[in-house]
């Protein structure tokens, strides 16, 4: 994926990036110098909007009256909340009843939301949001039970998990994503841009989304990493008000950006960027994923989020079913990678931006609906 950001940054971006080494998907080096106009161009092609469905249009017809668990990492967190909800909905078409067990964002919490949901003995499970390498042990007796399962931000790689219990991990590109919001970053700093990066160390999907954007901060020659900041999503309401009280006294005005692996750390810093006084536009935040209702309305309004590349929740939600259903009809799972989005102000109002979330309008539900023949 990255290759279609690297072909537009070799011709051109804001900035001298330096010759870097050692990305993930064997990209050796980069050293290029090239103009605003053409780093713009690369991100315009991630700001489309009303773009045509890419994925399935065919598939085995509903499995009726299955009973699915969906294990959910913390309902706090708006993208997992957002993808539970979706699951929900396209529940509801295919005729499934559904249970959520909510693991509150711990490991303790997880634990026990899959005893629970194994104990329900379900026809399937849906895991969202929780690192299922973490949870190996427990789901493979799941999966030697014959329970199928996939997931959404479950592994650090979008698409088919070529092994292990869990078929598939239902996301956008992480790495694109990282990648793409580090590059509109750089792309609007009118000067040098001293940047902060928040992740969560206890997700491999946080970390490597954090690593590749680091990696592109880092190659930008008028950019300086601050610092990458641990703060665990579950405790972002507790931790991050006194985080960005230390950051506003360690950097100050050096600090320009913060970009960071999940909108809800934001929620919690805005308030004490206004108590501090800085003006919006003195602070750019960014995130990579997942595009909350929070979010939207800070873009929307010019207040110091800029952009946030938003996962399409309900169309997730809606995939994880029919990829259940292509598994429990003893088929194969689609690997479908939904195309990664740019949120920004120049196109919010499209793609169900007015109803403060991403929902792409090229028809899913319909298309769901006839595979489903519901």
């Amino acid at each position: 994926m990255f290759s279609r950001i690297l072909q537009v940054v070799s011709v051109g971006c804001l900035c001298l990036f330096r010759a870097v080494s050692g990305y993930a998907d064997g990209v050796e080096s980069i050293s290029v110098s090239t103009s605003p106009a053409q780093i713009q161009q690369i991100l315009a092609s991630f700001q489309e909007h009303g773009l045509p469905w890419g994925g399935p249009r065919s598939g085995p017809s509903a499995r009726a009256g299955a009973r699915v668990a969906i294990v959910s990492e913390d309902l706090r967190n708006g993208g997992v909340l957002g993808v539970t909800l979706g699951i929900r909905e396209a529940a509801e078409v295919i005729g499934w009843s559904t249970r959520v067990y909510d693991a509150g964002g711990t490991p303790d919490g997880r634990g026990k939301a899959i005893e629970a949901a194994s104990a329900s003995r379900p026809d399937g499970m849906i895991i969202v949001g929780a690192d299922v390498h973490s949870l190996s042990t427990r789901l493979a007796g799941l999966a030697q039970r014959g329970i199928a399962m996939v997931g959404w931000h479950v592994a650090p790689t979008a698409g088919v998990i070529a092994d292990g219990p869990v078929a598939i991990n239902v996301s956008t590109d992480p790495l694109e994503v990282a990648r793409i919001t580090a590059l509109a970053a750089i792309a609007e700093a009118r000067d040098p841009a001293g940047v902060v990066i928040l992740t969560d160390s206890n997700f491999e999907i946080a970390m490597a989304k954090a690593n590749a954007m680091a990696a592109i901060v880092r190659a930008c020659a008028t950019c300086t990493l601050l610092e990458i900041r641990d703060v665990a999503i579950s405790r972002a309401a507790d931790a991050m008000p006194e985080v960005t009280r230390e950051l506003l006294t360690g950097y100050g005005m050096r600090w320009t950006h913060a970009l960071a692996i999940n909108d809800i750390y934001f929620d919690y810093a805005v308030p004490e960027l206004i108590k501090a006084g800085r003006p919006s536009g003195s602070i750019s935040l960014l995130s990579a994923g997942d595009g909350s209702p929070a979010a939207f309305l800070r873009i929307r309004a010019g207040t110091f989020q800029t952009a946030t590349v938003a996962e399409p929740l309900n169309l997730q939600g809606w995939q994880l079913v029919d990829e259940l259903n292509r598994l429990m009809a003893g088929e194969a799972v689609t690997g479908y990678v939904i195309p990664v989005h740019l949120v920004t102000a120049g196109n919010i109002a499209f793609d169900g931006g007015p109803r403060m979330s991403y929902d792409p309008d090229n028809g899913y539900r319909d298309i769901y609906r006839q595979i489903w023949k519901r």
